[in-house]
Parts: C-alpha cells; structure tokens; sequence
C-alpha cells in the first residue's frame, strides 16, 4: 500500500511532426490497480477540494492534461507523524502526483482552463464522500486565489478539528 504522495515531472514525451505521445500509466511502473477514471475541467480560480473517502478509500493518480494547478494533500492518517501536514505542488501539463488513500486531495486552477485525469483505486461512494474545508485555520494552506470559485458541497466542508473529533483517522 503506497504511504507518501509521488511526484513526477516532465514525464517523458516523445515529439514528432504531428504532436507528441506520453505514456501516462504503466502497471508496472506504479504497481496500482485503477477501477476507474474521471476527469474535471476548470476555470481560473476555481477549488476543488479538500475530499476523501471515509469508506472505500481512494488511492488518486492525478494527471495534468491542460493547464496548470496548485495540488493539495492533507495526511489523515492519526498514526503517521505526519498528520494533519499539508504539501503543495505546482503542477503543470503533462506531470503527475500519487496521492494515497489516507490524504484528503484538492486543487486550484491557476490558469485560464485546466482539465485534470483521475485513476482511481476505489469506485465513488456517495455515503462515505466527505471533505475539510479549503481554508481551513488549522491547516493555513496557502492558495494563490483570494476570491475562490467553489461548489455548494465544499463551501459546506467540515472543519479539521471536526475531522480530527468526528472521524478521527483515514
């Protein structure tokens, strides 16, 4: 079971006359196996995030298809020394971030559009979807955006310390 986020940049891509070609996932290289995938498009601006699941538990693989995003990850995982840490990443087309599934994931469009490739280990479960919120005090994430675009269900995000008192742990 993957514990750390993975990053990787400038995966390779191979140019030629008519564009380019990127191996995006390759089994063997990430040794994870994805039941799904979705994808969001997003205007400047807008948040999405911070989710996870409390059932079904989703290891993400995120991919950067257009555009350029600030990634977030929250470790909710009451053992690891590194609960409730924030790490942020500036991610442009092309690169990718493994987030575990004791990580609560959002992110910023940072610019005009971006469109964003999810693999996910888990299919979605509406009972267990839950979410901390963006601007969490506790958390002080650094967003670039003072004015976020956000949806009706993470403007409603729970706080971490109702995180940390309610659900306790991923």
């Amino acid at each position: 079971m993957l514990k750390n986020p993975q990053i990787f940049k400038n995966n390779k891509k191979y140019f030629d006359h008519r564009g380019f070609f990127q191996e995006i996932y390759l089994k063997k290289k990430f040794k994870i196996n994805f039941l799904f995938s979705a994808i969001a498009n997003s205007k400047r601006r807008v948040i999405r995030g911070l989710h996870f699941q409390t059932k079904n538990k989703q290891t993400k693989f995120i991919y950067v298809i257009k555009g350029q995003i600030l990634d977030v990850i929250v470790n909710l995982d009451i053992k690891s020394k590194n609960f409730g840490k924030v790490k942020r990443y500036k991610m442009k087309e092309g690169d990718i971030l493994i987030v575990p599934n004791n990580y609560a994931h959002g992110y910023e469009c940072l610019s005009k559009n971006c469109s964003v490739l999810y693999h996910l280990d888990n299919y979605r479960n509406s009972k267990s979807e839950n979410g901390i919120l963006f601007n969490d005090k506790e958390l002080n994430i650094k967003w670039y955006t003072k004015r976020p675009i956000l949806s009706k269900r993470d403007k409603l995000a729970n706080s971490f310390k109702f995180f940390k008192k309610k659900i306790s742990s991923l």
